[in-house]
């Protein structure tokens, strides 16, 4: 097996590993922030990079499945039939269903009243 005596790039590299890990442990202790419940709520991971990172990070996944012949484009047709099934699994909850006609109605009923008396004070 060969050795890279001397190579300075390897152990730049390794010893920016090794902080990375220090610096990742450095106050996130979850048993600290734990909430009672058992749950963390500390962000991990990719969660906890920032935004603009993390879209870097998923453009280049998204850049490589394209190359590699793996992504997925939805045509009009494939996202009409997904957003019907949607429509129908929302639908199945009455008690879902009947509370958006009541607000619905609410909304017409409000929006209709406020019409009539603009008229009416215009005729004023």
């Amino acid at each position: 097996m060969a050795t890279n005596h001397g190579d300075s790039r390897s152990d730049v590299r390794t010893e920016a590993r090794t902080e990375q890990r220090s610096e990742a442990g450095k106050g996130n202790s979850q048993r600290a922030d734990a909430p009672a419940a058992g749950k963390s709520t500390s962000k991990r991971g990719f969660a906890a990079m920032d935004e603009a990172t993390q879209r870097m990070i998923a453009s280049k996944g998204g850049q490589a499945a394209h190359q590699k012949g793996t992504a997925h484009e939805f045509d009009s047709e494939e996202a009409r039939r997904a957003g019907q099934k949607g429509g129908e699994a929302v639908s199945r909850d009455r008690e879902h269903m009947a509370e958006i006609g009541r607000k619905g109605g609410e909304s017409r009923q409000s929006a209709s009243r406020l019409a009539r008396q603009g008229a009416k004070e215009e005729k004023r």
